[in-house]
């Protein structure tokens, strides 16, 4: 009997917030990002697996509630990412989407750290391939 391997199926969420809660006319957007607990190390988008018998969108919101302790709101899904390389554990394709939230995020589960990032200061050590999946985002692909 063949065995067949199968990419994991994975969700990322761009979490739109305004640092200091509150709307001002002409500021840059920025986004959440938390620091990874475990490898691959580095600044990453929230994210995560997909369990079993759970929509794209559940999983999304669920692992933005693990990671950063925010409730989102998704706006719409962005994009779909499949190289086989952008995991170095294992082929992942991860479904991304936008998302608002507002308050303070706060890191738990596998995030070591969270912090709130205008575009335009995005940190150089991203994980995955979360620093061209933002700047697909920052340059209105897709």
């Amino acid at each position: 009997m063949k065995k067949y391997r199968n990419p994991v199926p994975t969700v990322d969420i761009i979490i739109e917030i305004e640092p200091a809660g509150e709307i001002r006319a002409g500021a840059e957007k920025a986004v959440v990002l938390i620091y990874r607990k475990n490898p691959p190390l580095g600044w990453a988008i929230p994210g995560g697996f997909v369990d079993y018998g759970e929509t794209l969108e559940e999983a999304a919101v669920r692992e933005a509630r693990e990671e950063t302790c925010l409730d989102v709101e998704i706006v719409r899904q962005f994009h779909t990412y499949s190289d086989p390389r952008r995991d170095p554990r294992q082929h992942t394709i991860s479904t991304v989407f936008i998302a608002r939230a507002s308050g303070i995020p706060v890191a738990a589960d596998d995030a070591g750290k969270a912090g709130v990032f205008a575009l335009s200061a995005i940190p150089a050590d991203m994980a995955f391939d979360h620093a061209s999946i933002l700047e697909d985002y920052r340059n209105g692909r897709f």
